[in-house]
């Protein structure tokens, strides 16, 4: 069902930043750093996947991302909702649902045999695409995707995702000089603000995390593996 319902985009991300927390979506650890995908120290780590498990929270940020898209984007912006293998496949359908169009999903390569295909579902040339997936930190594993997409001559302009970092300036930068613009419902400061409010950890891990999220390159260069 196509959401009716638009909420204003400061309550969406305050509500999306909540459940997040609630369903143990976020962690922060200042003494022990994650690593992330690219070898580099993180005192955050957030994993949307565990949304998918807890259905009244996953209905509701589907329903935010879809409002969100049609919102920014257009009523009739779309012809096909793509995921990207594999945290966006999900979300994709789900939003592909509301928006009553067909759902398609995005290989991170090739599969190796048979149709050696990238694109899986049926996409066709001239249509609109909607890249839904679950987040995004500086926007580089989206192109690959978008680029995937227009070999097939479709186009896409529009990236949707739950979370965005928000703490690389030159995320948005990248992602437009690409032709795509990035659509998103919280990044980590809306979590650290809802995270203080509930007290949901200690004083000072929050407080290592603000100094993470105002300089994160000066923190990981300090604290890189060497």
């Amino acid at each position: 069902m196509i959401p009716t319902t638009f909420p204003h985009a400061d309550e969406i991300a305050r509500l999306t930043a909540r459940a997040l927390l609630e369903v143990g979506a976020v962690h922060f650890n200042a003494e022990t750093p994650f690593t992330l995908a690219s070898g580099l120290p993180s005192p955050t780590y957030v994993d949307c996947r565990r949304l998918i498990s807890f259905p009244r929270i996953r209905a509701t940020l589907m329903d935010f991302l879809t409002v969100t898209v049609m919102r920014d984007a257009g009523f009739e912006a779309f012809d096909n909702v793509a995921g990207g293998e594999t945290a966006g496949i999900p979300f994709a359908a789900l939003v592909a649902e509301r928006l009553a169009l067909p759902m398609t999903y995005v290989r991170k390569k090739p599969k190796g045999y048979g149709r050696n295909a990238r694109i899986e579902g049926a996409m066709t040339e001239g249509q609109r695409v909607l890249l839904v997936e679950d987040l995004t930190t500086d926007g580089g594993s989206k192109l690959s995707f978008v680029d995937a997409i227009r070999e097939t001559g479709a186009t896409c302009a529009h990236t949707a995702v739950i979370f965005y970092y928000g703490i690389y300036p030159e995320t948005v930068d990248r992602l437009g000089a690409h032709g795509v613009r990035l659509h998103h419902l919280c990044t980590w400061w809306d979590v650290l603000a809802e995270a203080r409010r509930a007290e949901s950890f200690g004083a000072a891990t929050l407080d290592e995390v603000e100094t993470f999220l105002r300089d994160p390159r000066t923190w990981q260069a300090a604290r890189a593996p060497s």
